[in-house]
């Protein structure tokens, strides 16, 4: 007489098969959603960074290719340029628009106390700029953050030396170079700095006041 085996799960064994495979797929599940929240966290992060780079590099290529824009002033009919720096705010024009668009820019960069750094961009025709500037709706481009401007100009005796301000109407010239510090109010957040060299720095026909660039 032959005795057959027959080989086979008891019920007990596929339940517990089953709440392995059970536990196994959840922490699966949980890990891919950790993986996933982390993803996003430093894409969002990351986003921000190339946000912040490419604004930088804007305001950089907008700095080296200011340009003396010269316009009538209506009051006394002379030659004035526009170029207006201060230790927290900016207005120039610019060869350089970000949206590419033909023709000169005016640009403008100012802080608002424990918002961040505003931009205005304004074309620039044959008049004040200034004027749109003032009209035209600023968009908030570094959040909690704040901006300093330092420019830099050379005396008689060819000593370089930076100020903080400087009034192309009086000086009837551009600094020789801008530097820009962007002071986040968060500690733990990168400090961001812009040193452009201003390459066309000087009108063509209206001379510089070198008189008031001694007195700065």
């Amino acid at each position: 007489m032959t005795n057959h085996h027959k080989s086979g799960f008891t019920l007990v064994e596929v339940i517990l098969a089953l709440a392995l495979t059970t536990l196994l797929l959840g922490l699966l599940s949980s890990g891919v959603f950790i993986v996933a929240g982390d993803w996003n966290r430093n894409a969002d992060v990351l986003d921000e960074s190339l946000d912040e780079a490419l604004a930088v590099l804007q305001i950089e290529r907008a700095l080296h290719g200011a340009f003396p824009h010269s316009y009538t002033n209506k009051g006394t009919l002379s030659r004035q340029l526009f170029f207006s720096g201060e230790s927290d705010y900016l207005g120039w024009v610019s060869t350089v628009s970000p949206q590419r668009t033909p023709g000169l820019t005016a640009w403008e960069l100012f802080n608002v106390e424990d918002e961040g750094v505003y931009l205005t961009l304004v074309p620039a025709f044959s008049d004040d700029p200034g004027l749109r500037l003032q009209e035209a709706e600023p968009m908030l481009i570094f959040p909690d953050y704040q901006i300093e401007f330092s420019y830099l100009y050379e005396e008689l005796d060819e000593n370089r030396l930076w100020s903080e301000e400087w009034e192309a109407e009086e000086l009837l010239s551009l600094p020789l170079a801008v530097y820009v510090r962007l002071e986040p109010y968060d500690e733990d957040e990168e400090v961001l700095e812009v040193l452009a060299r201003v390459r066309n720095n000087l009108h063509r026909s209206i001379q510089p006041n070198t008189a008031g660039q001694r007195a700065l």
